[in-house]
């Protein structure tokens, strides 16, 4: 089956986008990517901000169904975290790999109501994945949530900077201790 228009013109400008930059890449060369008419772009995308907004929301359904396919694993929550992060390795020890598609965006593009609004939806669902994992072990959610999606991000951001994927291994080791500290509170009360 051949993909929609619009998808196509979305997977040329998100690589585009995550490979070289938001601002860098023009609408002149997505259409060139993409191979489509001018006119085509615009009728699905009526501005590159409404085409950003579209992929870091294509992005996002794509992060959210790696995680949740974790949730319906059949494994311990404790296992559930640890899979997240080595997921996070696996990417992150990519030469492709340029960190958070959403952090890029905002630090580019934070002038967009757009941009920012499917950012901030993205980390709170993030986040929720987390709260949900704990929720199960019975263990206290809020503050433990936080902290393990900040090493999540953290691990992100540092990869980013500092190259070395092995930052979310060491990532992954502090949110277990985190998973295992939430367990212990939640024991004590």
């Amino acid at each position: 089956m051949r993909e929609a228009i619009s998808d196509h013109i979305l997977t040329a400008a998100g690589a585009l986008f995550y490979r070289e930059g938001i601002r860098a890449v023009g609408i002149d060369r997505i259409i060139e990517e993409a191979n489509v008419a001018k006119a085509t772009l615009y009728r699905h995308f009526p501005s590159k901000d409404h085409l950003v907004a579209a992929y870091l929301q294509a992005r996002h359904e794509r992060v959210i169904h790696s995680l949740q396919k974790v949730l319906e694993a059949g494994i311990a929550p404790k296992e559930q975290v640890k899979l997240i992060f080595e997921q996070l390795h696996e990417k992150a020890d990519s030469p492709d790999f340029r960190g958070c598609a959403f952090a890029l965006a905002v630090a580019e593009h934070g002038e967009s109501e757009r941009v920012v609004v499917v950012a901030r939806a993205h980390k709170a669902m993030v986040r929720e994945v987390f709260a949900t994992i704990l929720a199960r072990a019975g263990s206290a959610v809020e503050i433990a949530a936080a902290h393990l999606s900040l090493l999540y991000e953290g691990a992100l951001a540092t990869v980013a900077v500092g190259r070395d994927p092995k930052a979310v291994l060491i990532a992954r080791d502090c949110a277990l201790s985190v998973f295992d500290t939430a367990a212990t509170i939640n024991q004590r009360n």
